[in-house]
Order: structure tokens, then C-alpha cells, then sequence
């Protein structure tokens, strides 16, 4: 796909970025949990209104009073390599917080359904829409975030590119943060079809390489248009000369293997 392998080039040496620890204050989310689930594909009656009302219901009486949560939102399948999956992102303060909040998760639903029947019945109802297979990764968030400008009140497309590091030995912080950081100002926080841009790194979990770029865009058609204006963007910054060198001075920073999802951010079922 040709805006693939464009974002291939204009996005390289962001790769290196999990190598910095972010630089937050104390207010911001510093971890995300991960949680890849999978629908019941067996289930005859399902409903998105359905699945929708009751995950309303659970943000409402427990997500939203849980302080040691500090987001959470669903993403669906919209291009990735099963569609029956459905991920579920939190965001965290700290790593104690991400112990908390189970404890405290359970406590609400003890006040929200005082009645131990009808507490198991909500529960029975809510994990019927899913299977029983699902995977956990932790992601350490750092720094280098284009926020949304406001909570959105419609369902947007997220791109997820994830990368690996190469960790080279002739690799210096000092070149990797010149390089990342002009690359940031000048090519992924001018573009305009950027809604918003969020940057992790693997904390816990599977593979420790892995980078994470999440990119916020309107649509499918937005999500065109920014693949082609980053290297437009990147013309405008640099001469042909000064982006070939940067491209030999970053390209030792990553592997060169990447994966590419597109998900659908689901708005309403956001904290």
C-alpha cells in the first residue's frame, strides 16, 4: 500500500522514542493496560445497542467513580487480522494505581448491585458478549503526545503502528533526542489531520521491541490525507540531502518490521 510505505519513511526515526522515559508531572498517566478480548461469536442475539447499554451502565456505576482509573475507552476492529477482536485500553498513574483499581472496581460493583443474584445475573449478561480468550499487555507512556483537543462525541478511526527496537550499540541519547524531537515538532504535531497522536512503549508483556504510535484521525479518508501530508511536511522541513541523512543517522534505532491496525475508537463508552 503505497501511504504505508510512505509513513514507513516519514515515520522512522520516531521508533526510537521508548528508549526516554517520559518526562510527566505527577497528574499525568504515566501506564495503559492493554486488554485484547474477542467477541462470543456463538452468541445468536447480539445487539450492538445491547453491548453498548450495558458497558453504559458498568462505565457509569463503576469505570467513572473509580479514582484510580484515570481513562478507558473500546476500540473495534475496523482493518486489523481478526475481526473478532475488540480492544480495551486504561490509563493509570502509577503502577500501584493499576493494582488499586481492581479492589476498588469490585467494592463499586458491590454498591451498585447490593443484591448478590442480581450482581451475578448484570455480570452473567455483560461477559456473554464475549469469548473467553483475551490477552493483557502493559505499555509505559512517554512523552511526545499531540492530545485530543476535547473528549470526542462521535466514533473516530485510530491507526496503531507498532514497531521494534534495535537497541544498537553505537547508539547515543543525544543523536536518538535531536532527531526525534524536530521530527515531532515539524512533521507529526503540524500535521493537520492529526487529531491526536499518543506514544508508548512496551512495560510488561510479550515483547519488549515493541513501540507504539497511536494516531486519532477523523476517518478512513483523514487517515489518507495524513499519510500523504507527513511527507509533505518533511520536504518543507528539510532538503533532500538533510532528510537522507537523518534517514542513515535514525534507521539503526529500529528493525525496519512494523504492523499496521486500524481500530475504531467507540465514543459514548470513554472515561
Amino acid at each position: 500500500m503505497k501511504t504505508i510505505r510512505i509513513l514507513l519513511s516519514v515515520a522512522l526515526l520516531l521508533v526510537f522514542t521508548g528508549f526516554l522515559n517520559a518526562q510527566e508531572n505527577d497528574e499525568a498517566p504515566k501506564y495503559i493496560t492493554r486488554t485484547t478480548m474477542h467477541w462470543n461469536m456463538e452468541k445468536d442475539d447480539f445487539k450492538m445497542a445491547d453491548w453498548k447499554a450495558i458497558e453504559k451502565e458498568y462505565l457509569d456505576k463503576v469505570v467513572m467513580k473509580n479514582e484510580h482509573i484515570m481513562g478507558a475507552s473500546f476500540f473495534m476492529h475496523q482493518f486489523t487480522d481478526d475481526n473478532s477482536t475488540l480492544e480495551y485500553v486504561q490509563t493509570f498513574g502509577s503502577w500501584e494505581a493499576i493494582e488499586k483499581a481492581a479492589q476498588r472496581s469490585s467494592e463499586l460493583a458491590k454498591e451498585a448491585w447490593p443484591d448478590d443474584d442480581a450482581r451475578a445475573e448484570f455480570f452473567k449478561k455483560r461477559n456473554d458478549f464475549y469469548s473467553n480468550e483475551h490477552s493483557d499487555e502493559i505499555y509505559s507512556i512517554i512523552d511526545g503526545a499531540k492530545p485530543l483537543a476535547e473528549m470526542p462525541t462521535k466514533d473516530l478511526t485510530l491507526y496503531l503502528r507498532i514497531s521494534h527496537f534495535a537497541f544498537p550499540e553505537d547508539g547515543t541519547m543525544k543523536e536518538w533526542k535531536e532527531l526525534r524531537d524536530e521530527r515531532l515538532e515539524k512533521v507529526v504535531h503540524k500535521n493537520e489531520f492529526v487529531l491526536g497522536y499518543y506514544p508508548s512503549t512496551h512495560y510488561y508483556g510479550a515483547d519488549r521491541t515493541e513501540f507504539i504510535e497511536a494516531f486519532y484521525v477523523e476517518n478512513l479518508a483523514s487517515l489518507e490525507k495524513m499519510l500523504d501530508r507527513s511527507p509533505e511536511l518533511a520536504k518543507e522541513a528539510w532538503s533532500d540531502e538533510e532528510r537522507e541523512e537523518r534517514w542513515e543517522k535514525g534507521s539503526k534505532y529500529y528493525t525496519g518490521v512494523h504492523e499496521d491496525y486500524i481500530y475504531t475508537y467507540v465514543s459514548g463508552l470513554s472515561k
